[in-house]
């Protein structure tokens, strides 16, 4: 696990660490082609000019990077990721270490945000956040070899260090509570499909409805915003077959399902139960108050960032199933009228 250097790059090209260097700098020595093709290679593997000191006296950078595919805009109104980033700043902190945070638009602009970072020597390892299912990150950071903490299950994780809970566990609890209380039409109002917890999810919510011989179980497919948590929960409330309870994967889209609700006329708990998935303060203001599984988000942080800095350390580090979300009822469920 260390940076490129001009040795690596010298090897690679078969000339000396004094030529990569005149190439590096455009110095004269070397002929255009073996600059050419040295300046390729150093770009190949992610070298950079202002990391050769650093690089080769081995020394850290006391940062870790954290990059986010989402939109900046939905990142001040997501208490998730707001809660998770102070649990792992707080454990970074203490050890005098820092979090670089950069918001990017895809995958291919998140893996160049880390090849530069670990290139350039800003951070000594990355957490990594929303895998996907067949992850094209994940080879692809297991390649560079770049110290890396996953949040999330550790079946799409490859040889990369987990960090995860068990969502089907809290599926599970979640359908089988609002079966105990009468409900037979239970809808969900999910995340992104491509989300390896997502599809996690979905296979359990199928299992548990199936199991139970559920009449209807639909599954929306969202990305997580309110408007889009809105737009799913009228075209639900609106159905031949109304569901009487609904799951939602995000507190923000729960908050708008009971608006929704409430726009239609229709009474929570009475005609509707909702559940939403990760408490926040928006889940205890409204009203009724909103069923909610509970986890420690912040913890959550702070036990990646912990195994991240025991893996910059040089030492074993092992899968971490954290806890699982557990249910919190409250005013927004109740048995069917």
């Amino acid at each position: 696990m260390r940076r490129p250097t001009i040795a690596d790059i010298a090897r690679q090209a078969g000339v000396s660490k004094g030529a990569v260097s005149y190439a590096l700098n455009g110095q004269p020595g070397v002929s255009e082609a073996t600059r050419a093709r040295i300046l390729a290679i150093a770009n190949e593997i992610g070298w950079r000019p202002n990391i050769a000191a650093r690089a080769l006296n081995g020394a850290r950078a006391h940062a870790v990077g954290l990059a986010l595919c989402r939109p900046a805009r939905f990142l001040g109104v997501e208490p998730f990721f707001m809660e998770l980033i102070s649990g792992i700043e707080a454990e970074l902190s203490a050890r005098s270490y820092a979090l670089l945070l950069q918001v990017v638009g895809g995958h291919e602009a998140e893996m160049g945000v880390y090849r530069r970072w670990w290139g350039e020597g800003r951070v000594d390892g990355a957490i990594l956040v929303d895998l996907h299912l067949d992850d094209p990150r994940v080879p692809q950071v297991e390649e560079m070899g770049m110290p890396v903490v996953v949040l999330g299950h550790p079946s799409a994780a490859g040889s990369l260090v987990p960090v995860w809970a068990d969502d089907s566990a809290a599926v599970r609890e979640t359908v089988e509570y609002l079966v105990a209380l009468g409900h037979r039409r239970i809808a969900r109002v999910a995340g992104l499909p491509r989300l390896s917890h997502t599809a996690i999810r979905d296979r359990a919510f199928g299992d548990v409805c199936a199991g139970l011989g559920l009449d209807t179980c639909p599954i929306v497919h969202t990305d997580y915003t309110g408007e889009e948590g809105a737009r799913a929960t009228r075209r639900l409330l609106s159905s031949s077959e109304r569901p009487t309870a609904i799951v939602f994967d995000n507190d923000i889209m729960a908050v708008a399902g009971l608006s929704v609700a409430q726009e239609m006329r229709l009474d929570v708990p009475a005609d509707l139960s909702i559940v939403a998935w990760d408490d926040s303060p928006l889940c205890q203001v409204v009203r009724p108050p909103l069923t909610v599984l509970t986890r420690d988000i912040p913890a959550y942080g702070a036990h990646a960032a912990q195994r991240l800095l025991a893996l910059i350390d040089g030492g074993e580090t092992r899968p971490l199933e954290d806890q699982a979300p557990r249910l919190t009822t409250r005013g927004s469920t109740a048995p069917p009228a």
